[in-house]
């Protein structure tokens, strides 16, 4: 399988951690894989955000927990 490496914000790295901690995966490579396959799988079924949306609207302005670069998946 290939490696790959990121930088994410501390925050979502937390969120990882508390995720594995409460025993929802079983490691954090698990969770991020699985995360990011849920995100993939989301993004596909979903499609790109339409262009006619409002400038700042939508998902941007949402920011969860006070970030707006996170991600819900």
């Amino acid at each position: 399988m290939p490696k790959v490496e990121i930088t994410i914000p501390e925050h979502l790295e937390m969120q990882i951690a508390q995720m594995v901690e409460r025993g929802e995966f079983v490691n954090r490579e698990e969770a991020i894989e699985d995360l990011l396959s849920t995100g993939i799988k989301a993004y596909k079924t979903s499609g790109p955000i339409d262009d006619e949306e409002p400038a700042g609207g939508g998902f941007e302005d949402d920011g969860m927990m006070g970030h707006d670069d996170e991600y819900v998946f």
